[in-house]
């Protein structure tokens, strides 16, 4: 804790964490595991080889377990097992959906806000979606900041004041060491004008085992007030292993946001959104937003239109509870910034019906 900081209220017990997986269970990172796993039908696998030379492949083991792999339409597969389809891309599809890159001051820091900005401290990640808005530039050689790089990064941090809230993503910054992440959080926190730090990432729900007891006491120690956005797409993601690891974090002191893409084949239904955010809920995590999919190349078997977003979620209130109601959010072309999507609703009349 730093100096001068008030001490913080006890915690509740962490739930142990569990011992690292000693089995033969790996990641699957190719075509041909995929296929050994009885993920990819085996006429598949010269097709799905092709997708992995572009976008990197990476499903758990803990992932891996939540796939019904009989079943064709299996939303937990859909998110992760590449598809041909990947190397269509659609006329209106771009590589920097989000424009990260007229965005960034300096390497590994994207700035399209005055009060707040991003760090990529890595571009690896524990799993790739297969509509990832970075799937360009990130994969399994991690683009890991240099220390030159890391330093010109923080400084860049420290000299920008009007910089209130520091966000690292990535890539999946809970990929870093439990020492590493420390050292960057503590170097953020201790900079005077960084009042809020937060972390987006699928680890607790992609590979829960890395949410140790130390990670989840330098996330609960970072001095300044810190917020993990859990990224979730599915209810069935809430697995025994990720709720444990949530518990964790909680017990930690780690305030817990979600984070969802809405998706077709995936979470494009009422029951399964509110089935999706009923279980943030249940894990201590409070639906934050609900992204209209960004368009990048070879994801528009994910679109959903905004109408239709817009319908589901009018058709989720007074269904759940105003905690489980996310705001639904698009990019704006040319990095513009996030802007909600409503829906709307008509105010009651004066006095009542």
């Amino acid at each position: 804790m730093p100096d001068g900081a008030p001490p913080r209220p006890a915690a509740r017990a962490a739930p142990a964490a569990p011992p690292r997986r000693a089995g033969p269970a790996r990641t699957l990172r190719d075509a041909a595991a995929l296929v050994r796993a009885g993920l990819v039908a085996p006429e598949a696998e010269g097709a799905i080889a092709r997708v992995a030379e572009r976008y990197a492949i990476a499903v758990t083991p803990a992932v891996r377990a939540l796939i019904a792999p009989a079943d064709p339409a299996d939303p937990i597969a859909r998110q992760y097992v590449p598809h041909p389809e990947e190397l269509a891309t659609a006329p209106w599809e771009v590589s920097d959906p989000t424009a990260d890159g007229p965005h960034s001051p300096v390497k590994g820091v994207v700035h399209r806000y005055p009060d707040r900005a991003l760090l990529k401290p890595l571009l690896a990640c524990p799993v790739y979606c297969r509509f990832c808005f970075r799937r360009e530039v990130v994969g399994p050689e991690g683009g890991l900041l240099g220390e030159a790089e890391l330093e010109a990064a923080l400084d860049w941090f420290a000299r920008t004041p009007a910089v209130r809230e520091a966000i690292l993503t990535g890539g999946d910054p809970l990929m870093l060491s439990p020492r590493r992440l420390g050292r960057i959080l503590a170097r953020l926190g201790a900079m005077a004008h960084i009042e809020v730090l937060r972390i987006h990432s699928r680890v607790p729900v992609a590979d829960p085992e890395r949410v140790t007891a130390a990670l989840a006491e330098v996330l609960g120690g970072a001095g300044k007030p810190l917020f993990l956005c859990v990224h979730a797409n599915h209810a069935r993601e809430f697995s025994p292993a990720a709720g444990a690891a949530l518990g964790r974090l909680a017990a930690a002191g780690v305030a817990l946001l979600g984070q969802s893409v809405l998706l077709r084949g995936v979470n494009d239904s009422v029951e399964a959104l509110e089935a999706l955010f009923r279980a943030m809920l249940r894990h201590r995590v409070k639906p934050y937003y609900l992204h209209q999919l960004d368009r990048a190349p070879g994801t528009a078997r994910f679109e959903v239109p905004v109408e239709e977003g817009r319908a589901l979620l009018r058709a989720l209130r007074g269904r759940v509870s105003g905690l489980a109601w996310p705001t639904y959010v698009q990019e704006t072309p040319g990095g513009g910034g996030k802007v909600p999507l409503g829906p709307a609703f008509e105010a009651p009349a004066p006095g009542g019906g």
